[in-house]
């Protein structure tokens, strides 16, 4: 029997578009389909309805069923909703080509334009559910049939592109390739409407088009005139991408995707990349698609330390132009980096060929990333109205790292359609633009997880996607700077307007508000009587009266009586920072000396706006109150307990280096004695001037924040993330901060397995030493008690291996499972759990699952499509089964089902790192540019001139304004570092447990004396992991509680 294709040669056409790989060829295969049914393209949906009518057989049909039930959803009318608008697009990328598709839909006449002549960015991009379900409903798996079928979801950028641009040409899109928009042409008289200025020279009929609507996806870097641009600046961040030939060979085929390894939760593998091939990097992705994709974030230092870089340049576009990167080096450093994370096992790299022929290999910065203020604009002359509308990149340049570039790219591509039609019904410029900015609002918010969960019911009104949308939250007269009757207004770009973080909380004291603060805090204690912001603090009794109002306890205020000024000032100092998070501005030999006012009004400012809100009551409080667990507080003590832990293996450990320096936060000496020697307005590692904003205090000691860093890579030092090494005095980041005794696999209790504060800890105080009294405080802390030998059940080890502390509530449901797998997933719930709580009846169902899933037709793709939300129970069970690797093995569908929900969460885990290191990053970069302002006013106030008073208390409340920004994000990067250190202990909670089921699955009489060690070993550390995810817990629940009580939580 004859096949179709040799009957109607339009068939073998329509093969071939649907086939075609290449942007050339799925342009002559159309142009073929059109003339063998005797029509022209770009024809818009009536186009769409002939070609429909016309091939009617199998392979046609199939997608067809697809787009008409997109285009039947009532928002579309039957095609009629823009029937009368004409459209411009600029730009043929993803973003460009959805949204042309949508307008295509909605009826209107959609003319694209696109300055590029092929597809060839072999980049891949995350996917989001929704947008998976979106391009199945486009016929995805129709064009490419291995849509999503990995372990991730992901598809190449060229791929997303092929199968949109299929769509739009399908559905009457008029696509002109090799055109290049370079503006807008004003109407020239009543009557006339408004065309785009294009080069080269287009033909007749693109040239005198004219449109009513134009949206733009051009990129980042072209945006229409009109519209503001803001920077959004992070510290240096080079990436790099590379692309590898893919063979698909089973060896190929066999290596597990990386969905995101961050250094900021798994140093140790950073460490060993480090160790083996002398790359540092930050984060590593690893995707397999129609290349071996690979993109990662690496440090300067180390791209110049191996010849990528040649020379070391301040600015960014001189340091990663062509000139200054060595390709050679740039292919090596690329193919070890893919090498050591895929363990060797994809054989020899060889690189894909980019569009012009080279490997596909390069490196970028994203240090700043550009956001436009605006949407979406009108422009109005002479009576024509042209609406304008941003999406892609020159709407929001993504963040890489976070996936997010597609899916909010295809958001802004609806939003945008959304307006066009709202335009074409005759919704008002203003109404249709306050409604466009509503929506902008909510864009850069957008996760899977706040987006309503039935992605089924996504469409084109913005209500189908966003909960809790509220379309007036911008109001037209906010929008009226948004409506040009003659714009010419060249783009604006805001550079280095970077978001500061946290508003201060309250407005900011004056001096006179601070000292009237001062003294109702100290009134009524015994020999204190505050009367200025100078002198009255010189014999330190304030300032203890102070930090004994906030925290009762400490002391008794006769335990004073005959403590000198120096020593209780560096009690009060101390105990400000180890009780209150309140971190020292300037040293206590300053305050008694009472040489730098400023600083101590800045010191006290900061009292101020932490403890504002705190309830005075007259006389020395008797009963304290809770206080608020600071985040600045628990990381102070977090580090100081690394300290104290990596003392203590200094002093177990034989070495042959100096011994140990005494930990300087132990108050085993007085404290005028351990005080730092260094003036505080001298950094005490570059030696130069450090003023008030610039002065970051570590170990009793200032620094400039820019000179805090790791002396082996030089990234900035956070709190709890840094160790000094008492040998050499240098302070390290976790992952350089050499060993005690240099040993590798010593007892691990390094850098790698530090402590959090214990509960213990938290209510430790110490006091000054006082002449003649018994020194209860100034005893070292003791040693943790000898930690016996922890014997466990099996039953009972497999309980705590599984131990989740904090599961997620808003888990997704694993994809694509069977439809009658949830019933006889119950039936395994209902047998008996024995041993490793397997169930004994489950083999025997999940057989009948697979012979099921087998028998069972899935070539279709609508029913590949379909997602069944498993229960609880039903999950239980599967994880159950999961821990025995040797039984799922045999039952390939569910093990394929749990590998990709390892894979998603392992995925949430890197998005949500990468979130917190951007935003570190910013928080860098704001607080340079207020040590700058600072420092500018600081000068001013200490200079001698001749200034007015009243000049001067206003450089003065700017600078306690600065002081306060800059301690809410020194608060805000706490906050952050919080967030780090759950997500470090859940990834070595995970390793353990892998670990320790390695020594569980063997058998007891195969254990070795050396196999039973280790596995006590790695029980003790994972109940080490466990107790200190229970300290971080408690530490977050009693400040929400503490908050709760006292209302508005303080900063600091």
């Amino acid at each position: 029997m004859a096949s179709p294709t040799s009957i109607n040669p339009a068939h073998a056409h329509f093969e071939s578009v649907l086939q075609a790989q290449l942007c050339q060829d799925v342009l002559s295969s159309f142009q073929g389909l059109c003339r063998a049914l005797g029509l022209e393209p770009g024809g818009g949906l009536p186009q769409y309805h002939k070609i429909k009518a016309q091939l009617n057989y199998w392979s046609a049909k199939s997608l067809w069923a697809k787009l008409d039930k997109r285009a039947s959803q009532p928002v579309y009318q039957q095609g009629r909703a823009c029937t009368s608008t004409k459209c411009l697009v600029v730009g043929a990328g993803p973003c460009g080509l959805r949204a042309a598709v949508e307008l295509a839909m909605l009826g209107a006449r959609v003319v694209l334009v696109e300055k590029r002549t092929k597809f060839s960015r072999h980049n891949v991009l995350h996917l989001w559910p929704f947008t998976i379900h979106d391009l199945r409903a486009l016929g995805a798996k129709k064009f490419y049939g291995r849509f999503c079928t990995g372990s991730l979801d992901h598809i190449s950028i060229r791929q997303l592109q092929l199968l949109l641009l299929k769509v739009a040409l399908l559905l009457g899109v008029e696509i002109h390739w090799g055109v290049t928009f370079t503006g807008l042409q004003p109407p020239p008289r009543k009557g006339s409407g408004w065309r785009a200025q294009l080069q080269p020279s287009p033909p007749a009929q693109l040239a005198n088009y004219e449109f009513d609507v134009l949206i733009s996806a051009a990129g980042g870097k072209f945006v229409p005139e009109g519209f503001t641009v803001r920077e959004m600046r992070g510290k240096l961040a080079i990436g790099i991408t590379a692309n590898f030939v893919n063979g698909r060979t089973v060896e190929e085929t066999q290596v597990p995707e990386i969905s995101g390894v961050a250094r900021i939760y798994n140093q140790s593998f950073f460490q060993s990349l480090l160790k083996a091939t002398g790359i540092d990097l930050e984060n590593i992705v690893y995707y397999k698609d129609d290349t071996h994709y690979f993109v990662m974030t690496a440090k300067k230092q180390c791209l110049l330390r191996l010849g990528v870089l040649r020379q070391d340049w301040p600015e960014t576009d001189r340091l990663l132009g062509s000139a200054n990167v060595a390709p050679e080096a740039l292919q090596r450093f690329a193919r070890a980096a893919a090498d050591f994370a895929t363990h060797g096992k994809l054989g020899k790299l060889e690189f894909a060929q980019d569009a012009h022929g080279r490997p596909d290999v390069s490196a970028f910065d994203f240090t700043s990333m550009m956001r436009a203020e605006s949407s979406a604009r009108v422009q109005e002359k002479h009576g024509a109205r042209l609406l304008l509308g941003l999406v892609g990149d020159c709407l929001v340049e993504p963040f890489w790292p976070l996936g997010t570039g597609v899916a909010r790219g295809f958001l802004a591509a609806f939003d945008a359609a959304w307006m066009v039609k709202r335009w074409a019904e005759g919704a008002g410029p203003l109404e249709v633009l306050a409604e466009r900015e509503s929506l902008y609002q909510l864009l850069s918010q957008t996760s899977p997880e706040n987006m309503h969960r039935n992605v089924a019911q996504y469409g084109l009104d913005p209500a189908s996607r966003y909960p809790n949308l509220n379309l007036r939250a911008v109001t037209p007269s906010q929008v009226r700077d948004l409506y040009d009757v003659e714009a010419k207004e060249p783009v604006r770009r805001m550079s280095d307007k970077t978001d500061s973080g946290k508003p201060a909380t309250g407005s900011v004291a004056t001096q006179e508000e601070l000292l009237h603060w001062c003294q109702e805090q100290t009134a009524g204690y015994p020999g204190v009587h505050v009367t200025d912001l100078s002198s009255s603090w010189v014999d330190g009794l304030a300032l203890c009266a102070l930090v004994h109002r906030l925290r009762p306890g400490l002391l008794e205020p006769s335990e004073l009586q005959g403590v000198g000024a120096l020593e209780a000032t560096s009690w009060a100092l101390k105990m400000a920072e180890h009780e209150l998070g309140i971190t020292p501005v300037l040293s206590a030999q300053a305050m008694v000396a009472g040489n730098d006012p400023l600083g101590l009004i800045a010191y006290l400012s900061h009292f101020h706006s932490a403890f504002k809100s705190t309830p005075h009551n007259p006389g020395p409080v008797s009963q304290g109150s809770p206080g608020t667990a600071s985040a600045v507080l628990f990381l102070g003590k977090l580090q100081r307990t690394l300290q104290r832990t990596r003392a203590q293996v200094e002093a177990e450990t034989p070495s042959t280096e100096e011994p140990p320096v005494p930990e300087p936060d132990v108050p085993v000496t007085p404290p005028s004695q351990y005080q730092e020697a260094s003036a505080e307005d001298l950094c005490a590692l570059c030696g130069e001037h450090l003023y008030i904003l610039e002065r970051l205090c570590a170990n009793g000691r200032f620094f400039h924040r820019s000179c805090f860093r790791c002396h082996i890579c030089e990234a900035t030092l956070w709190p709890s993330g840094y160790g000094q090494h008492p040998g050499d005095g240098h302070f390290y980041c976790l992952q350089h901060l050499p060993q005690p005794g240099h040993k590798e696999d010593s007892s691990n209790r390094g850098p790698e397995s530090q402590d959090l504060p214990t509960h213990s800890e938290n209510n430790m105080r110490s006091r000054p030493s006082i002449p003649g009294a018994p020194q209860e405080g100034t005893s070292p802390v003791p040693s943790q008690p000898t930690r016996r030998l922890i014997r466990l059940s099996s039953p009972e080890r497999q309980r705590l291996s599984s131990l989740h502390l904090t599961p997620d509530p808003e888990m997704e449901p694993p994809p694509k499972p069977p439809r009658s797998c949830s019933v006889l997933a119950h039936q395994a719930l209902e047998g008996s759990f024995v041993g490793w709580g397997m169930p004994v009846q489950s083999p025997q169902v999940l057989v009948a699952v697979e012979k099921e899933e087998e028998e069972s037709p899935c070539s279709s793709d609508e029913e590949a499509e379909e997602d069944v939300p498993l229960d609880s129970d039903t999950e239980q069970v599967l994880w159950n089964l999961a821990k025995n690797s040797g039984t799922m093995n045999s039952y390939p569908t569910w093990r394929r089902t749990l590998l990709r929900r390892a894979k998603e969460e392992e995925m949430k885990r890197f998005c949500k790192a990468q979130a917190i290191q951007r935003r570190q990053n910013e928080i860098e970069a704001a607080l340079r540019e207020l040590e700058a302002k600072g420092t500018e006013l600081e000068l001013a106030l200490r200079s001698r001139s001749s200034s007015p008073e009243q000049q001067k208390a206003l450089w003065l409340e700017q600078l306690l304004q600065l002081v306060q920004k800059k301690n809410s994000l020194v608060a805000e990067e706490a906050e952050l570092m919080i967030t780090v250190q759950e997500l470090n202990l859940e990834e070595k909670q995970w390793q353990l447990d892998q670990e320790l089921r390695t020594y569980m699955n063997r058998e007891e009489t195969l254990k070795t004396a050396a196999d039973r060690q280790a596995e006590d070993q790695v029980l003790r550390k994972l109940v080490d992991v466990v107790n200190q995810r229970d300290a971080l817990i408690r530490f977050q629940e009693e400040r929400r509680l503490s908050e709760l009580a006292s209302g508005p939580g303080p900063q600091g």
